[in-house]
């Protein structure tokens, strides 16, 4: 009986001591998971409240807040058990080995992956846009997680990788609401001169699509071989823009006549010299 007394008391006054050692870490480990927790929320929401401020996707929102609260939380977890004495470094160096190798074998998904992620947040084109990149040039079908659709001008299909589309050079024809349009007409050598800038100023006149303000602009460009070069310049909304194009080129091939002009081609002056033997 006395036997059976000592060991017990033997056992509770180890309970004791393992309270006393490990009592103060575990509640303030607990305290630390719960107050870590509740950041994390905080954290989270503010993300998404920030998400859709910037008009993200909102397909991509959800993915965001998920992924970034649980970095978080697993953040926090491990802290917690640093706390209690839990040795972390293996298995940190194991999920980073794990988590190297998964990202060297999915490198390319990745990229694209984040490719698409920044395109959704900063949004340099958005559906309906008219863009030219990677060589392709059209209207922006549809913005996924990791590629890009394309309709060209001939109604083809492009699927660009998001993640060359990220980081290469991109050019948003639709992103400002006014274009220039730029031609370059030529007149025969001899042709007046004011005759032409008369014929062109009456041109964008009749076109109520071409703006006022800013003032278009005539400008004697080049003296070619075989014509006299002018640069015209005039600023449109750009829903207006290959309209008011195609339409300037009609008018200066069918009504040039109209005013003395004539539209040069390219020719050449043959001299022949008659030697006498």
């Amino acid at each position: 009986m006395n036997e059976q007394v000592k060991n017990a008391e033997v056992y509770i006054q180890k309970a004791i001591d393992l309270g006393m050692e490990w009592g103060p870490k575990l509640i303030g480990a607990i305290i630390v998971l719960i107050i870590g927790m509740w950041i994390v929320k905080m954290i989270t929401k503010g993300f998404g409240r920030m998400l859709e401020s910037r008009k993200v996707d909102p397909s991509l929102v959800p993915f965001l807040k998920s992924l970034t609260g649980t970095l978080l939380k697993v953040l926090v977890v491990i802290s917690v058990m640093g706390m209690i004495g839990i040795q972390m470094t293996s298995f940190i160096a194991i999920l980073g080995a794990a988590g190297l190798a998964v990202g060297m074998a999915l490198s390319g998904t990745l990229q694209n992956f984040a490719g698409g992620v920044i395109i959704l947040i900063f949004r340099p084109f958005g559906v309906g846009d008219f863009i030219e990149a990677q060589g392709y040039m059209g209207t922006v079908k549809a913005i996924t997680i990791f590629t890009t659709a394309l309709n060209t001008v001939d109604n083809k299909l492009i699927i660009i990788p998001n993640g060359p589309l990220s980081t290469g050079s991109l050019t948003n024809f639709s992103k400002e609401p006014q274009r220039r349009v730029d031609w370059k007409f030529g007149i025969a050598y001899g042709d007046d001169m004011e005759n032409f800038k008369k014929a062109i100023n009456e041109f964008i006149a009749e076109d109520s699509r071409i703006l006022k303000d800013p003032e278009h602009f005539i400008g004697l460009s080049e003296l070619g071989a075989s014509s006299v070069n002018f640069a015209v310049r005039a600023w449109v909304n750009a829903a207006d823009y290959w309209g008011v194009f195609f339409d300037m080129n009609e008018k200066v091939y069918k009504r040039f006549k109209d005013y003395n002009l004539n539209i040069p081609f390219p020719q050449m002056d043959v001299h022949l010299h008659n030697q006498g033997k």
